[in-house]
């Protein structure tokens, strides 16, 4: 089955993947941020948890559907995707496929691979702390769950913030021009 075209030769999709606690919605936002306007942050999270209310289990279909069209949407309409999410490989292998085989413009698919003892030293330090436990955490945790692809990047639990942002934003072509101006309220945008 073909991919139906989405996007422009000039959109960039980055998606970043890792289990709960590796630090994917940290580097979403601020590769998002350090880009500036232009660039659409599509976080699974949200729409399956908030959006939908659906639990990420085998035969949910809505939330790949939902995150799908939501990448396709704003990439249709010119606007860079940082997607983030867990998107388990045995799940979600075939939307992605989809959107990287679809997607006219530049694609990079990044993996977070953090070991579970590290994403439950890092779960301590989030604001979601009092929403799931580590006892969740573990249920949930996939080990070196990639894709396979060839020009997949994988990066392990030793890169910092910064140099994820920086290593990806390299690799995906993802210009770093972001504003402050971009992100006060109250100020007048152009």
């Amino acid at each position: 089955m073909l991919a139906e075209p989405t996007g422009n030769p000039d959109t960039i999709l980055v998606c970043i993947r890792g289990n709960s606690g590796s630090g994917k919605s940290s580097i979403a936002r601020e590769l998002r941020l350090r880009h500036g306007r232009g660039c659409a942050l599509v976080e699974q999270d949200y729409l399956r948890r908030i959006v939908l209310r659906e639990r990420d289990k085998p035969g949910g279909a809505a939330a790949p559907a939902l995150i799908a069209q939501t990448v396709r949407f704003a990439l249709d309409h010119g606007y860079h995707v940082v997607l983030e999410g867990i998107l388990h490989s045995s799940r979600y292998r075939s939307m992605l496929t989809a959107l990287r085989d679809g997607h006219r413009g530049r694609s990079l698919f990044c993996y977070l691979d953090v070991s579970l003892a590290e994403t439950l030293r890092r779960h301590l330090t989030r604001p979601q702390l009092s929403e799931f436990t580590a006892e969740h955490m573990s249920g949930w945790y996939s080990a070196h769950d990639v894709l396979g692809w060839p020009d997949e990047l994988v990066l392990p639990e030793t890169t910092g913030l910064n140099e994820a942002v920086e290593v990806i934003a390299a690799a995906a072509g993802l210009p770093q021009t972001g504003r402050d101006d971009d992100l006060l309220p109250n100020v007048p945008s152009p």
